[in-house]
Order: structure tokens, then C-alpha cells, then sequence
């Protein structure tokens, strides 16, 4: 993908507004579709001490971004036939046994807790403190009780506890500490340059986190991990980093299978699994525009995913940690994605990341497409040049060729004849250009829809194929333009 420099101006803008706002000291952007990144810079500063600048290779806390590794980890083990989701988490991790509302008896399974509905509370910003907590205090804390504010899979309700329990999980299936694992069997067969430590060496550029302090003073906070809570946001990565991760996944849906999941797998964890109550769109930078809300929203595996009214799926997480604010986000059909990092508390960088995107899309979309248009199965256009004859000059023998044998079923091929004549007589008949197909619409390759000239109007034809290796049309529908009901 080529992206125009006035649009890269224009996604430094945004992020360079929130710096000069005070958001943060600094920021971190990169651009990318499947192939990895296509533009990426930083701005401000990402250690007050140094005064250095953040560039693209600077890390971050990337807090809960982590838990789209958390989702991939687990789906590694289902597909290796070492988990079943749909198992009690207790069954792996026996001190977690949360009390349910009413008393009912409900475990949740893994499942439930990779998308969200495992009945437990919201527990930011607890959990944010909690990463070095260690294994024996992590089993005393289950054992000592929690409980649930819903009946588990029931309700979306975005829980750290309960990814905290899944990294559990993965320890005791796979007999490996949860860093490691996810070390070994993602991280280092992708070659990306993401860390659940600090790195100790001097070369690397690591951004310091920083809470507003006084009135317009920022304080350092020191990093922490890794533990058992490293499982929810641990991780350390760069704009260009976490971006070749998101590319992976967004390569799934041209089915690339590069890497250690299945691009099935990956497909899994960007699907909506669990839908939320109406999100609205959250408050933005002053005379920044205020997106629209999406027609749909909620949890898949490791990502949130909503449905755009204009661009579809769109997957992303966000990721909020002492001193650090992160955001990947892309979208699901064309692979076109941004990463942004703050380096402050509560800074809500996906602010920035969602306007950023937005921008890049819609500069896309002017140019050609964001996605493929659906392309007519061969069948699909000839059954439609059948269809068009038929709707000129009806011949039973023609229309058993061509349609599937429920058609005359539906609707008897002597009322289906009468009803184009009339559809005919509404727009005032045939003329010498009735025969022409325009205005062709195809939203799937076995449904095509076109019209036909009459006199004073013109006719809707619509064909939808069946479903196998040789297909017939199935649906055949006409009617005059004016008319809002089917004639046939």
C-alpha cells in the first residue's frame, strides 16, 4: 500500500496536536498494512532526563495489547489438542472458583474468559499494579475468594482477573512458565522485537512513563513485572513491532500461514464472540472530529472488534498501564492499520489511533477501495444475460435451463409471466432498448442485480444462485422500479 505524504502529514498531525496538548511528553506512530509497516515516526520526548526523541524502535509498555498474545497462546494450545475452550477454567486452575450471582452453579470456562463474559467485575486499575504478583500469591488471592457482578457467559464485561487466570491456564497446560511460552512459540518465530523485561542493554531506546504531577509537572514511574499478571499487559514492544504482529494477524484473511497459528485461528480471534451494549464514541480532542458510533461492538479472542458503518470490521485493543497509554487497531478487510504509544498515565491514545486511522482510510478509500469489490461467479453473469431474455420474451424451456427447480415451486412459471408483463405495462412497456442490461450490483459472487429499460421507467431484475459446484438461480425476482414490492 501507498500511502500520500499529505495523509502521513496529516497522521503525524494528529499525534503531534495531542503532544503539543500535553497528553503525554511524547509519541510513538506506526502506519501498516499486511506486509508490515508502511510509515511510522515519534514525536516529543520519551525521557524527560535525556530530552531524547521517541522514534519508531522506541519501546513501550504496551499494557493490555498483550492480551491478544494471551488469546494467541491459548489458541496455539487448542489447536495443538492440548485445551478444549469450552473446559471450566477451574479445571486447570482449581483455586479459581468465583462465587455467582444467586448462587447458581456456573463455572466459567475458558472461553467465556477469553471473550469477556466470564461474570467477573471490571477490575481497572487494581490490576494494572498487580503484574509482579507472584504464582503462590496469585493461588492464596483465588483461594481466598473472588466473585462475579454477572452470571458467567451471560454479560461482556472486561476483566484483567480473568486473563490473569488464562495465563495460568497456559502455564499449567503447556508445563511452561507463561513468558516463556509465549516467548518460544510467538515471539521468537515472528523475530519481533517485543520483551516481557526492560531490556538491560544500552542500546535499547525505552520510553519512561510519566504521571501528570502538580500542575504542569510530569513524575517518572518505575516499571514493573514480570509476574503473574504479565499475562494481561506485561509486555514491552515498538510502534514497528507491534505493528509486524498486527500485520500477522491481519495476513490471516488472505490466508497466509506463515508464522505458528493457523490463519483460521487468527481469523477466530478477530470475529465478534461476544457483543457489548451500545458503545458511544469516547470524548476526543478539542475540534477533533467525533467519530460515529460503531454499528456493532464487543469482544472476539484477545481483541475487541466493532462493525464501522462505512468500513466494517475494524479489530483493535487498547492498552492503559502506569505511565503508558497504547493502541493498535485495523482494518479487518483491507489490512490497514495504526499503532500509536503515549508515554502517560491515562493519555487515551486511541483517541489519536482512531482518528489516525479514519484518515488513512479514508484516503484509501478516495484513491481505489479499501477492499476487493465481490466479484459475480461466471454462472451468476450468465444466468443474468438468461434472465434478461426471459424478461423480454418469457420461454418455459429457457427458464427450466436456468432455474433451480424451487422456483416454479415458489411461484408457478404462468404467475411469473403474467407478473413481468405487468411490471412491464407499469414502467409502459418494452423499448428497442429493453434488452440492455445497466446499473449492474453485485454484493456477493452468487448475487447479482441489474435493471432494464422500459418506456417510462425501468425494470429490477435479481438473481441469487444456489450454492453448488454447478449452480442454478434460486431466487429470480422482477419488478418495476416504482413498485417497493416483489412482482415475481
Amino acid at each position: 500500500m501507498t500511502v500520500a505524504a499529505e495523509t502521513l502529514q496529516a497522521v503525524e498531525a494528529v499525534f503531534t496536536e495531542r503532544v503539543a496538548a500535553r497528553t503525554a511528553p511524547g509519541a510513538s506512530w506506526s502506519v501498516f498494512d499486511r506486509s508490515g509497516v508502511v510509515a511510522a515516526g515519534g514525536i516529543g520526548i520519551d525521557d524527560l532526563d535525556t530530552g531524547r526523541s521517541p522514534g519508531a524502535d522506541t519501546l513501550f509498555r504496551i499494557a493490555s495489547c498483550t492480551k491478544s498474545f494471551t488469546a494467541a497462546a491459548l489458541l496455539l494450545l487448542r489447536d495443538r489438542g492440548l485445551l478444549d475452550l469450552d473446559a471450566p477454567a477451574r479445571s486447570f486452575v482449581p483455586e479459581f472458583s468465583p462465587e455467582v450471582p444467586g448462587g447458581l452453579e456456573v463455572d466459567p470456562t475458558v472461553r467465556m474468559l477469553m471473550t469477556m463474559s466470564g461474570g467477573l467485575p471490571t477490575d481497572d486499575p487494581w490490576a494494572d499494579r498487580e503484574e509482579s504478583m507472584t504464582r503462590e500469591e496469585f493461588s492464596a488471592t483465588l483461594a481466598a475468594g473472588v466473585r462475579c457482578a454477572t452470571v458467567p457467559g451471560t454479560v461482556l464485561e472486561y476483566s484483567n482477573l480473568g486473563y490473569a487466570v488464562l495465563g495460568q491456564v497456559v502455564e499449567r497446560v503447556s508445563g511452561d512458565a507463561f513468558t516463556d511460552f509465549v516467548a518460544r512459540e510467538l515471539i521468537e518465530p515472528l523475530g519481533l522485537d517485543v520483551h516481557f523485561e526492560r531490556p538491560a542493554h544500552d542500546g535499547a531506546a525505552v520510553a519512561t512513563g510519566y504521571r501528570r504531577f502538580g500542575d504542569d509537572g510530569w513524575l517518572a514511574l518505575p516499571f514493573t513485572g514480570p509476574g503473574v499478571f504479565s499475562a494481561i499487559g506485561g509486555l514491552f514492544a515498538s510502534a514497528a513491532s507491534l505493528a509486524e504482529w498486527t500485520a500477522w494477524l491481519a495476513s490471516a484473511w488472505v490466508g497466509d500461514e506463515r508464522g505458528p497459528l493457523s490463519a483460521a485461528s487468527r481469523r477466530e480471534m478477530q470475529q465478534l464472540m461476544r457483543v457489548a451494549a451500545k458503545r458511544h464514541a469516547p470524548p476526543s480532542m478539542p475540534g477533533a472530529p467525533v467519530p460515529p458510533p460503531p454499528v456493532a461492538y464487543g469482544y472476539g479472542f484477545g481483541l475487541f472488534v466493532e462493525h464501522d458503518e462505512r468500513f466494517g470490521a475494524i479489530a483493535s485493543h487498547s492498552g492503559g498501564y502506569p505511565g503508558f497509554s497504547a493502541h493498535m487497531r485495523w482494518h479487518v478487510a483491507s489490512g490497514i492499520g495504526v499503532v500509536a504509544f503515549e508515554n502517560a498515565t491515562y493519555a487515551r491514545v486511541s483517541q489519536g489511533a482512531e482518528q489516525a486511522l479514519a484518515l488513512v482510510l479514508d484516503a484509501a478509500d478516495r484513491v481505489s477501495p479499501v477492499s476487493p469489490a465481490p466479484v459475480p461467479w461466471p454462472e451468476t453473469l450468465e444466468a443474468s444475460v438468461v434472465l434478461s431474455r426471459l424478461v423480454n420474451e418469457w420461454s418455459d424451456a429457457a427458464a427450466s435451463a436456468v432455474l433451480a427447480t424451487n422456483v416454479a415451486l415458489d411461484v408457478p412459471f404462468v404467475e411469473r409471466r403474467a407478473a413481468i408483463e405487468a411490471a412491464w405495462a407499469a414502467i409502459g412497456g418494452r423499448t428497442a432498448a429493453s434488452e440492455t442490461a445497466v446499473d449492474a450490483v453485485c454484493d456477493s459472487p452468487d448475487h447479482l442485480v441489474w435493471f432494464l429499460p422500459g418506456a417510462a421507467g425501468r425494470l429490477r431484475v435479481e438473481v441469487r444462485m444456489t450454492p453448488l459446484a454447478a449452480p442454478l438461480a434460486q431466487t429470480f425476482r422482477v419488478r418495476a422500479e416504482s413498485d417497493e414490492a416483489s412482482v415475481a
